[in-house]
């Protein structure tokens, strides 16, 4: 089947899919923790069906993404959360959210005559604990002047104001994002810190969102600890605990699938392939790492070795370097490994560049669901 495919393709495995909802399910029956699809990293809508029958709904980052989980995970949970809103936005949201969360209290405060006209949405604020171990300053929403969410002091003035009265619009819950991919002990000194500086709000509010960056479905994710982390917030001030996993989702259950197109020499042998980094992976570009190539190593671990470049003019479209047990010819497959996460989300048609198809994987075997043709392109120009 799979040499019967167009390439390039996105290739989303639905059984590794459901191994890692296997793994939510587990943790929300242990702790009753609500867990959301954060759609910045993957909205594959084909199958919000099949995720909404173990995820409680969907996290997005602005209007689109708020709308296409309103659409496409019908009677699911619809959070939103943006840096900025806009009234115009503002006056959709209000209608298919059941969760909007605002980056600071100026910004509150001004749209509070926009989200009076519905009391039924539960509001919250982003916090910033100014604590991350984050290592990329890129990814790092707790740098030294960032403009994520809000700092203690920044909330001192706008306490009352904020959380006085649940009976009214006011805020009832609190969101925070300090973690890029990281494990339960990352969560826990986290929590310490959150713990220490905002205890006075976390005693007045309804519910927390711990954000995402937890790789959960990892194999060195400790769960008993994230088990044992959760249930003991929840004891300690009786609120509702949300997670919004992004990587974690759709983590290992998919690949990009991509076809040799010419070899040659310059130093060393070089493959082009008809992907491209800068308009299919552009995560490779961002984050600075090699994907892994089913049946390849990487350089001088096999017998043959490749530079493996992009169909794109950017000189640094390269993939990496790799070996192979056998010479690679024109027309040969190449399989690289889980590439759904942030790439079909992140996709563009730089150089006029194809976007690669989407396709489904499951027992009956694989099916192309969508793919794009010149038109797709013509229409974001």
């Amino acid at each position: 089947m799979i040499n019967l495919l167009p390439t390039p393709a996105y290739v989303i495995n639905k059984n590794r899919l459901y191994n890692n909802m296997l793994i939510f399910k587990h943790i929300m029956d242990a702790t009753g923790v609500k867990i959301l699809l954060s759609q910045k990293a993957f909205s594959s809508y084909y199958l919000y069906p099949f995720l909404s029958d173990y995820l409680i709904g969907t996290s997005a980052s602005g209007l689109y993404e708020a709308k296409l989980g309103y659409e496409e995970m019908y009677g699911r949970e619809v959070h939103v959360y943006s840096p900025a809103y806009t009234a115009k936005d503002l006056n959709i949201l209000i209608d298919i959210c059941d969760y909007i969360t605002f980056n600071t209290p100026e910004q509150w405060l001004r749209f509070k005559p926009v989200v009076e006209k519905n009391k039924n949405i539960n509001y919250g604020i982003r916090i910033n604990p100014e604590y991350s171990e984050i290592k990329r300053p890129i990814y790092n929403p707790c740098m030294p002047h960032s403009r994520l969410g809000t700092t203690l002091t920044m909330l001192e003035n706008s306490f009352d104001l904020l959380f006085s009265n649940k009976d009214n619009v006011n805020i009832s819950g609190i969101l925070f994002h300090t973690m890029d991919e990281q494990g339960a002990d990352t969560l826990n000194r986290t929590l310490d810190v959150i713990e220490n500086k905002f205890k006075d709000i976390l005693r007045k509010i309804r519910w927390i969102n711990f954000g995402g960056g937890h790789l959960i479905t990892s194999s060195k994710y400790n769960i008993s600890t994230l088990i044992n982390i959760i249930n003991n917030f929840k004891s300690k001030y009786n609120i509702q605990v949300y997670l919004e996993p992004g990587m974690a989702v759709a983590l290992n259950s998919g690949y990009l699938l991509c076809s040799v197109l010419d070899i040659f020499e310059n130093g060393m042998k070089i493959a082009i392939v008809d992907t491209s980094v800068a308009c299919h992976m552009p995560n490779i570009l961002e984050a600075s790492f090699n994907p892994k190539i089913i049946n390849a190593g990487f350089l001088n671990e096999k017998k043959y070795n490749y530079r493996i470049g992009g169909v794109s003019c950017l000189a640094g479209d390269v993939i990496g370097d790799y070996s192979f047990d056998h010479e690679l010819r024109v027309g040969d497959r190449l399989i690289l490994e889980d590439m759904i996460i942030y790439s079909i989300v992140k996709n563009n048609t730089f150089n006029g560049i194809p976007l690669p198809s989407i396709a489904i994987e499951d027992e009956n075997g694989i099916s192309v669901v969508k793919k794009f043709n010149y038109e797709d392109y013509k229409r974001r120009q």
